[in-house]
């Protein structure tokens, strides 16, 4: 049995609670020893660098070794009793399971990227930044279209990645 929206949406809280206690910790050992005004963020590039190297490149790493474990899921997933799986019902490789977190958060790292651009040079010509963000945008609801629409309940980058969100069976 596939994973309905909601469960999906349920088990993504449970991860951001826990991604959001290691972005506020990575926050406070920056702010600890002062390093937010020093080279690592003196322009956009190495700021986007940092973040990248520091926040997402971790907890898609954190995300890929817990959906191609022996549980086949991460934290979120396992509260609600949900595993990643491939059309057989067998675990994902690695290099599988990041593919498929990559390209999931893939539309966070967009903003980033945006966001980092106009803090650096706000002076950016909207059109540039509204074209950004509208890719966001439409990433993210044919993420949603591909969820509530495909039989087998998936995402776009489930559909890239030929993985499947199964509920586990009692």
């Amino acid at each position: 049995m596939y994973a309905t929206f909601w469960q999906r949406v349920k088990a993504f809280l449970w991860d951001y609670v826990v991604m959001l206690i290691y972005i506020l910790a990575i926050s406070f050992l920056f702010w600890v020893i002062q390093i937010a005004d020093t080279w690592l963020f003196a322009d956009r590039i190495s700021a986007q660098l940092t973040i990248f190297f520091s926040l997402t490149l971790p907890i898609i790493i954190n995300f890929a070794f817990a959906e191609s474990s022996v549980k086949q899921a991460n934290f979120g997933k396992q509260r609600i009793g949900l595993k990643v799986s491939d059309a057989n019902g067998k675990r994902i490789s690695f290099a599988r399971a990041f593919a498929r977190v990559f390209l999931k958060f893939l539309p966070w790292e967009i903003s980033h990227t945006i966001i980092w651009q106009i803090s650096f040079y706000p002076e950016t010509n909207p059109t540039f930044i509204n074209l950004g963000f509208g890719f966001v945008y439409l990433l993210i609801g044919l993420n949603i279209f591909s969820l509530l629409k495909t039989k087998t309940k998936q995402t776009l980058y489930d559909l890239i990645t030929k993985t499947y969100i199964v509920k586990i069976e009692s």
